[in-house]
């Protein structure tokens, strides 16, 4: 049976389509394709149906990924639909809790932070979309170690 992940921040712009490319070119690697079912979805509608922000796209393509899914937004029914539910920082995290029904979708939500392995004094993974070029760059530095993170624990289960 696969594991469903979903990333959530904002927008479904900058953060979370980062961490669904990077985290599916790291079970792509690693030939565990059919093992895993990710996606990732905003907080709040403003960019549904949207392509990642273009600075994102260009800094992911430079370190060869495919940050190409377009964005949606979460609702309760996603509590359904994946095992873990993992947002982007604190905000979101209330965000996503909120939408919970029951204990066990409470019990699916994770902060990506928490999987970081590299950077532990790192918080949350900061939204880049008001900053300069090396705060994206940064997210995806982020983003590599805790998807690496992540995935060590789901495949040591």
């Amino acid at each position: 049976m696969k594991q469903r992940l979903l990333f959530v921040c904002l927008g479904n712009i900058c953060r979370s389509p980062a961490a669904e490319g990077i985290m599916q070119r790291l079970v792509d690697e690693r030939g565990l394709t059919d093992q895993f079912h990710i996606e990732s979805a905003a907080i709040g509608p403003w960019h549904v149906g949207e392509l990642p922000d273009s600075r994102m796209r260009r800094c992911g393509s430079r370190h060869g990924y495919d940050f190409s899914s377009r964005a949606q937004q979460l609702d309760s029914s996603f509590f359904g639909r994946f095992d873990l539910i993992i947002g982007m920082d604190h905000e979101n995290i209330r965000a996503i809790t909120a939408k919970a029904r029951t204990e066990a979708d409470r019990q699916k939500i994770r902060l990506m932070a928490d999987y970081l392995r590299h950077h532990p004094a790192q918080p949350t993974i900061p939204d880049p979309y008001y900053g300069t070029e090396r705060d994206f760059e940064r997210v995806i530095e982020l983003l590599e170690d805790a998807c690496e993170g992540l995935l060590e624990e789901l495949t040591q289960q």
